[in-house]
């Protein structure tokens, strides 16, 4: 979009105390559990860029809060398999064998947007251990949410997800939609419905030396995200308003995840 446009899509520059305001309009509260999803793009000009996002998040959940964004890293995926862009066939073997290790604390994330890479970095926030499904959280849960993520089914019983249908967490899109809706990912683990196991191994650190491991998942997609959350809103709904400039919705990650078994079974 770039900057002029963002700068004609709002009268006033987005503020921290403005999407503070907005967001607790749509419902969420001190004290919430909640994964977001945003594309800063979309809020509009924004006065402190993606720092003022997480800031107004943090503002609005407090710390007795948790709040949790994906911290993807695909740039440790298996470099065969990759195909926007692909890589040369020959480079395959140069990268697996000559990538760091992953660490949580210092390795960018990749694809989820400056929101994410911002908050991945924040003081007090966590990463889990995936190389490359992790999660960042920061509040009251945010070790719990993150500890012992399983490196096997990455967005499985043993990832972050789960962990926040236990507590019954939110979903809020800040100018995202259901394409990105990694929630979704926990119910295709669900479902009972026809699954292709992948291997992949990544280099990560093991008593301070780069180990390359190898784990096991099931093959996701997102092809069938858009039509699924269309369906979800129209049965389920959520809330909707504006956060700056952005479209937004906030709903229950249980709701989706539910919803979304069922939901597979029948269509996939």
């Amino acid at each position: 979009m770039g900057e002029r446009g963002t700068i004609e899509r709002v009268a006033d520059p987005v503020t921290v105390s403005s999407i503070v305001s907005d967001v607790r309009t749509l419902g969420l509260g001190s004290g919430d559990t909640v994964l977001v999803h945003a594309s800063l793009s979309a809020l509009g000009w924004v006065s402190g860029d993606a720092q003022a996002v997480v800031e107004a998040l943090q503002e609005v959940v407090t710390a007795a809060g948790t709040l949790v964004m994906p911290a993807f890293s695909g740039q440790y995926g298996d470099p065969e398999r990759w195909s926007n862009p692909p890589v040369p066939a020959e480079w395959v073997t140069t990268i697996r064998e000559t990538r760091p290790p992953f660490r949580p604390a210092v390795t960018p994330t990749r694809g989820v947007g400056a929101v994410s890479e911002c908050f991945r970095s924040c003081p007090d926030t966590v990463r889990s251990r995936h190389p490359v499904l992790s999660f960042a959280a920061w509040g009251a849960a945010a070790e719990e949410i993150t500890d012992d993520h399983g490196f096997d089914d990455g967005l499985g019983e043993n990832s972050p997800l789960a962990r926040l249908y236990e507590r019954d967490a939110d979903v809020l899109f800040l100018g995202t939609d259901h394409n990105t809706n990694t929630s979704f990912h926990l119910a295709e683990y669900r479902a009972d419905i026809p699954t292709e196991r992948i291997t992949n191994a990544a280099p990560v650190v093991e008593d301070g030396r780069r180990v390359v491991i190898e784990y096991e998942d099931i093959e996701t997609s997102t092809e069938d995200f858009p039509a699924l959350g269309a369906d979800f809103e129209r049965r389920i709904g959520c809330a909707t308003g504006t956060v700056g400039a952005a479209d937004s919705q906030l709903m229950s990650q249980r709701d989706l995840v539910d919803f979304a078994v069922d939901w597979f079974e029948t269509n996939r």
